[in-house]
């Protein structure tokens, strides 16, 4: 009896892991921050993680729940209440276009607009923080950390490709 409890709540977990992942960015505001030649760089995981489920497994992650994440992160992040919301429904939109219009699925191809995905995100959260709330922007930082953020996605795709095929095995065990 109690194994099978276990097993359901190891079912339950694989199966909300992108939320449970998700959230888990958002309320602690974690990113890999470091420092190299006296800036702040940063890989943003939120973005990474979006970005794929969206993608390859839109079902997991409802737009609400990004919308709701980002509301918290920017709490989380002192930053103007909407401004990452907004981001994350816009890389949710690049997102869906690109699952649209592919018709066989292809790493190199999801890095690639992953990239563009992030420079377009990006420009537009530190437009919109420079022109209406006169955040500073540091260009070099910005594309150095988008940069980072793209080197890591096919690690976080490897590990999320991972996760989906234990959540599959564990929808045909039942």
């Amino acid at each position: 009896m109690a194994k099978s409890n276990i097993k359901k709540i190891y079912h339950n977990f694989i199966h909300a892991f992108p939320v449970i992942f998700l959230f888990f960015f958002a309320f602690t505001g974690f990113d890999f921050s470091f420092f190299l030649f006296g800036n702040n760089y940063y890989f943003n995981f939120i973005y990474a993680v979006i970005f794929y489920w969206v993608l390859k497994k839109p079902e997991r992650l409802g737009y609400g729940l990004i919308f709701l994440a980002g509301i918290i992160n920017d709490v989380v992040q002192n930053f103007p209440i909407g401004i990452s919301s907004i981001n994350y429904l816009l890389l949710c939109a690049i997102a869906a276009f690109i699952r649209a219009r592919t018709l066989m699925p292809n790493l190199l191809y999801d890095w690639i607009l992953f990239l563009i995905a992030i420079l377009i995100v990006s420009s537009v959260n530190f437009t919109t923080l420079a022109l209406f709330f006169a955040y500073p922007i540091k260009y070099g930082t910005l594309m150095f950390s988008a940069f980072i953020t793209f080197l890591i996605y096919p690690i976080l795709s490897k590990f999320f490709d991972t996760v989906t095929i234990i959540d599959l095995k564990e929808e045909n065990a039942k």
